[in-house]
């Protein structure tokens, strides 16, 4: 009875360990407008997790033009396709730039973070800014939603996700508003930075 013991130990511990899923749930920031699918910031992802010995697949969910509304009548499906250990949520930009409600935005962004969390996800919030014309008080709020709705959650938070270059013209296309395949590394220190303390620990 023993040998049959440490038979099946040795062969279940042969098995090929299962990865997790990491699903990020964003717009075109997050699918890589503009850009060949391996460039963006989420496959950019996948690779350092790898590198650093964590079990996750990362599933990008994004989808140019999402506002949170969109995210939000979607995210029960991806939830359910998935099954996702981590759920970063980084909508919210269109929103902001399209002059929406605020009250809609928080609604929404709390909305999709608690039901990746009654699924069983840990959550990242990434948060956005708009530029300075848009008025102070409305860009102020609107910076502030993210951390609101994180701290409503108790949700990991990542205030800026493009934090250390969205000034730099030379980090953008054309449109001024999607960052260059190169800049695409710095959202992942960005994100990485944030997410680490939510992964545990590497195999």
């Amino acid at each position: 009875m023993s040998g049959l013991f440490s038979l099946c130990v040795l062969f279940f511990a042969a098995l090929p360990v299962q990865a997790q899923t990491l699903l990020v749930v964003g717009d075109s920031l997050s699918a890589g407008y503009g850009l060949r699918q391996h460039e963006a910031w989420p496959v950019l992802l996948g690779d350092r997790l790898t590198r650093a010995g964590y079990g996750y697949s990362v599933v990008n969910a994004s989808t140019s033009g999402d506002t949170t509304a969109n995210g939000r009548s979607r995210i029960d499906a991806s939830l359910a396709a998935h099954k996702p250990a981590i759920v970063i949520i980084a909508l919210g930009a269109n929103d902001g730039l399209r002059g929406l409600s605020l009250k809609s935005m928080h609604d929404n962004l709390e909305a999709m973070t608690r039901a990746a969390q009654a699924a069983g996800a840990r959550v990242l919030i990434a948060g956005m800014q708009l530029p300075p014309n848009y008025g102070p008080a409305y860009t102020q709020k609107f910076a502030a939603t993210f951390s609101d709705v994180a701290e409503a959650t108790r949700s990991a938070l990542l205030p800026f996700l493009l934090d250390g270059f969205a000034t730099d013209p030379q980090s953008f296309q054309q449109d001024g508003v999607h960052p260059v395949a190169a800049a695409q590394p710095r959202i992942v220190d960005n994100v990485w930075q944030a997410l680490k303390p939510l992964l545990g620990k590497p195999r």
